[in-house]
């Protein structure tokens, strides 16, 4: 913990950055838009059981704490718009054509430099805390040939990032975005959130159930859904590990 700011840890090595924020909400000991930051995770997760890839030292591995009593549990996908739009705010100062690839991944063009993990706990109708993870690959220029098409921002802009300065620097983002959220400016987050997306009404070729087809997204729909229309015209909407996008 950084000496007088309670809202930020800074750690050298965890098993998971969502883990460890996990167990402070258990002990009490945390408040609300704490950043915890560490340096390596020996057990970084991805979404659904996957792994987080990550070099010591190199990249930005944070999580978020935010006690967002205010939002119904239904409404749960807004915090992954608004930590999204932190992120691409951020993004947008060093780099072009950021996107935000539905529903939890940051794409520079056609390469994923950044993924996000939300972890809640819901009592009732009340959504009592959340832990927003956030892998951004800032330094490291080689990756497994197992991740599929992984980019680190030094590879686009030859420049060396500060890993710690930077997660302070999108934890201020995202707290723009948190109170823009608590004052209730869902359309203007709705609006930003859509003018980001990638492929937002472009047709592009997605898989579902082992078919291929052509298809262009229409926007995000309740629940976070993906609404897709088809080139006949019929619109869907998917959840996450539906569609896959073929890229």
């Amino acid at each position: 913990m950084l000496k007088n700011n309670p809202h930020v840890i800074l750690l050298a090595e965890t098993d998971s950055t969502n883990n460890y924020a996990m167990r402070l909400i258990d002990q009490g000991k945390v408040v609300d838009q704490t950043v915890v930051l560490s340096s390596y995770q020996q057990s970084g997760k991805g979404q659904q059981g996957n792994s987080w890839e990550s070099s010591p030292g190199l990249n930005l591995l944070s999580t978020i704490i935010v006690y967002p009593d205010f939002l119904s549990p239904g409404m749960q996908f807004y915090l992954s718009k608004i930590v999204s739009l932190a992120l691409v705010d951020w993004l947008r100062r060093e780099t072009t054509e950021v996107a935000v690839k539905w529903p939890n991944d940051l794409f520079v063009g056609q390469k994923k430099i950044a993924g996000i993990l939300i972890e809640t706990s819901i009592q009732g109708n009340q959504l009592l805390w959340a832990v927003i993870g956030i892998g951004l690959n800032l330094n490291q220029e080689v990756f497994s040939p197992e991740i599929p098409n992984p980019v680190g921002l030094k590879y686009l802009t030859r420049k060396d990032y500060d890993v710690y300065a930077t997660g302070l620097q999108v934890r201020d983002h995202f707290s723009h975005w948190y109170e823009k959220l608590k004052c209730g400016y869902f359309e203007e987050i709705d609006r930003s959130y859509i003018q980001t997306l990638f492929r937002y009404n472009e047709w592009a070729t997605y898989a579902k159930a082992g078919h291929i087809f052509e298809a262009r997204i229409l926007g995000v729909g309740e629940f976070g859904k993906l609404m897709l229309e088809d080139r006949s015209g019929i619109v869907t909407e998917n959840y996450f590990k539906e569609i896959e996008f073929v890229i």
